[in-house]
């Protein structure tokens, strides 16, 4: 089994005392997914108090702080020259034994500091073997992977704020036009209270909600600026909560058509650390149970502690595994299941939004005619309008979903 935690603190620190400038692939392990290597595109910057989507993760590498410090912990370990290591480990322990030897002949075997050279020897010894059979660059190639998809992670929620605000902005000029027409249905509601055509708590009611819808407004304009305010820190920009967004990107049905749930199953599984760190465990507790006769130890240990503590941890890593493995496959499934649902409402929502547009071009040609009110008029592009929002709602939450999808599919992050 792996002595991982012992193996990467004593790796870190030896790197960083012996080593000068050097770099060598890592050997053994298993080696971090591809990342998807888009077509590349020009790299246009962002406006002094904007952001684009498509620049988001750019700028969250270059200027996020916790990306750049777990940045510098995978660059030490990808530059760690493990020939490099092993020689100045191999110098240490001819040192070692050379001073040991020294101490033996001056009659200090036994002693104190002879039992902590000879500590310290079996140490450094225990890390030389290691580079020797490869477990340190195993462990190491490990830890680069966990770090990236901590990376990744960030960059995740950095794109889901980004998404979550551009909701926010959409609901926002919702409410702002909801407020504007109950502004108009207010001051014919002033007139009729004063010609004696409604109470008095009729014209309250109807002022009670347009403070209350006013209240919304103004709370979820405070949402917008805090949350404004994390996306700035994110992407390291000075934080003021008042950055602007562009709209997000569109799912084509050509993205649409790709998806191929069985082939992105396996892609997601292959690039999925939590999958991958349960099966190591898995897998070393199957090595530490197999060691004490697996299966058939029991017609030859018995109740023994030692081995059906084994048995044990081994069983309990098997379910924990194929737990994992089932919760994934699940979490997939309902992904690409929730784009198709989000993909047939803005099928609906533009079905809605073309009759809602006949609904007021008939409007405007009866308003010309004098067949119609002002009012109507205006209420008829109010509801045109309240399609169009509904279809962009429709085209975020497909984006949303898609998004979700391609992290959990090209990265292994399913949330």
């Amino acid at each position: 089994m792996k002595r991982r935690t012992l193996s990467l603190a004593l790796a870190a620190v030896l790197a960083l005392s012996l080593l000068g400038s050097a770099a060598l692939a890592a050997e053994g392990g298993a080696p971090a997914p591809e990342d998807p290597q888009p077509p590349a595109e020009e790299y246009i910057p962002d406006p002094v108090g904007s952001i684009t989507f498509g620049n988001l993760s750019r700028r969250m590498h270059e200027n996020n702080l916790q990306v750049r410090s777990i940045q510098e912990s995978i660059d030490m370990l990808e530059e760690i020259n493990y020939d490099d290591l092993k020689e100045e480990m191999r110098d240490q322990l001819n040192q070692m034994a050379r001073a040991q030897w020294m101490m033996v002949q001056l009659g200090q075997s036994g002693t104190l500091a002879y039992e902590r050279m000879d500590q310290a020897y079996d140490a450094v010894r225990e890390q030389f073997d290691a580079i020797k059979d490869g477990d340190m660059q195993a462990d190491n190639a490990d830890t680069v992977r966990q770090l990236k998809n901590l990376q990744n992670q960030i960059v995740m929620a950095g794109e889901a704020t980004y998404i979550a605000l551009a909701a926010m902005e959409l609901q926002e000029e919702g409410l702002e036009r909801q407020l504007a027409a109950l502004d108009r249905q207010l001051t014919e509601l002033e007139l009729r209270y004063k010609l004696g055509h409604i109470s008095s708590m009729t014209l309250k009611q109807a002022q009670s909600g347009r403070a209350a819808l006013h209240s919304g407004l103004s709370t979820l304009g405070m949402n917008l600026n805090t949350y404004k305010g994390q996306l700035e820190l994110l992407i390291g920009a000075d934080i003021t909560g008042n950055i602007s967004l562009g709209s997000l990107p569109a799912v084509s049905q050509a993205d649409l058509n790709a998806m191929d749930l069985e082939k992105d199953l396996e892609r997601a599984k292959a690039n999925s650390w939590s999958l991958y760190e349960a099966g190591e465990t898995y897998q070393d507790a199957r090595e530490e149970y197999n060691e004490h006769g697996g299966d058939y130890g029991v017609n030859y240990y018995g109740d023994r502690p030692y081995y059906t503590q084994a048995r044990h941890t081994y069983y309990s890593a098997k379910y924990n595994y194929d737990n994992t493995v089932q919760n994934f496959e699940l979490g997939l499934r309902n992904l690409y299941l929730k784009v198709k649902d989000c993909q047939q409402i803005l099928s609906a929502a533009k079905t809605a939004l073309a009759v809602e547009q006949n609904s007021c071009a008939a409007a405007r040609l009866r308003q010309s005619q004098g067949s119609l009110s002002r009012n109507g008029l205006l209420e008829a592009e109010d509801k045109l309008k309240e399609a169009r929002d509904k279809v962009a709602g429709a085209e975020n939450d497909l984006f949303s979903s898609y998004n979700t999808y391609r992290w959990a599919v090209d990265y292994g992050i399913l949330n």
